[in-house]
């Protein structure tokens, strides 16, 4: 939709550029344009053959608010990943994930802080996620991740009075929210740190009554991160909406964790004092990209890539004896000698191919 909406934003200001009335009846209405322009080629939105190629991805299946609570209706596990750009989303789509979260978590896993507190919000909408503060500010950053971020929800952390005003007005405002209860990583600097939340009675009773106070306030769903299991199955048996747990045991209506956390990809030791211990590893992808990246350094180093194979654009052998006439006259003496070597290991490559 937005990629024929921009072609034919474009084609208009050609079409103003070229002040001229007979231009825009030739090139027909703005309305004729957008309904003509999901067939054009918007810029740089699809590739060209002839520089990229590789087979063609199917259309994402759709999961929406009603899916979920059918979901959670039926008691079927809810399944969630914390993932921050498109390469990782495409994977995390592809394995049929139920939802995507992109967390405030980049700020320590992708930008290398300690904690969460350094992102920001124009980061942020870089990533599309949002944490708000009041619920003025929630509103207008809300709309801001739905307009700008592409996103179909927000999270806002923490359920006391304040915040459950700001879900409120945020939800009353048309935007679906997600709470998150137990440990709220935008709140270490007034728990003291990245602590487990709810190991007393009395605090676990106060995460409770948070969770609910987010559900009366509109939240559809809620994160519960970093509580005893015991805790985490209580309260999600005394609300009527599902919880995707953290670090919150087995009796939640879903999990999530970190796409990086998972794969294994924390090899730096920054990140391997950032994993959670609560994060079960399905990979060491970190060791296999590592190898990886080792690899291609050493075939750069050693001069062996690219290869021929890896050098897939040509210039035909007419053009090039061409370019080097040319290059000559002009006295472009190393440009030409270059040609030259060129064309000579292309004949012995040809040579060798035949023998």
């Amino acid at each position: 939709m937005a990629a024929y909406y921009r072609e034919a934003q474009r084609r208009l200001c050609q079409i103003v550029l070229a002040g001229g009335t007979q231009r825009a009846g030739a090139e027909g209405s703005l309305v004729e344009l957008l309904q003509a322009g999901h067939s054009a080629r918007g810029m740089s939105n699809q590739p060209e053959h002839a520089v990229y190629s590789g087979p063609s991805a199917p259309s994402p299946r759709r999961i929406t608010l009603r899916t979920l609570r059918d979901k959670y209706k039926r008691g079927e596990p809810i399944s969630m990943v914390t993932a921050y750009d498109y390469p990782s989303a495409v994977h995390v789509d592809e394995a049929g994930i139920d939802m995507l979260l992109v967390g405030d978590s980049v700020a320590m896993v992708v930008h290398g802080h300690d904690t969460t507190l350094p992102v920001t919000m124009d980061e942020m909408l870089v990533h599309c996620k949002a944490v708000e503060v009041s619920p003025e500010q929630a509103v207008q950053s809300a709309i801001r991740m739905m307009k700008e971020g592409g996103m179909d929800a927000v999270k806002i952390e923490g359920g006391f009075t304040n915040r459950a005003r700001a879900v409120r007005s945020v939800v009353e405002a048309g935007v679906a929210v997600m709470g998150h209860v137990g440990l709220t990583p935008q709140a270490i600097s007034v728990l003291g740190g990245f602590r487990p939340a709810a190991q007393s009675a009395t605090e676990a009773l106060r995460v409770i009554k948070e969770a609910k106070a987010l559900e009366a306030a509109g939240c559809f769903s809620l994160v519960l991160e970093c509580v005893p299991a015991l805790v985490a199955a209580a309260l999600t048996r005394e609300v009527n909406i599902p919880t995707i747990g953290i670090g919150a045991g087995s009796g939640t209506s879903g999990q999530v964790l970190v796409y990086h956390d998972l794969l294994g990809m924390m090899q730096h030791p920054h990140h391997a004092k950032v994993t959670p211990k609560f994060c079960k590893q399905y990979s060491a992808v970190g060791a296999v990209i590592q190898q990886a990246l080792s690899a291609y350094h050493a075939d750069v180093v050693g001069g062996q890539f690219p290869s021929e194979a890896y050098s897939p654009y040509k210039i035909a052998q007419q053009e090039a004896s061409q370019l080097l006439r040319d290059l000559e006259r002009e006295g472009l003496d190393g440009a030409a000698e270059a040609v030259v070597e060129q064309l000579e290991a292309r004949r012995e490559a040809a040579a060798a191919r035949a023998e």
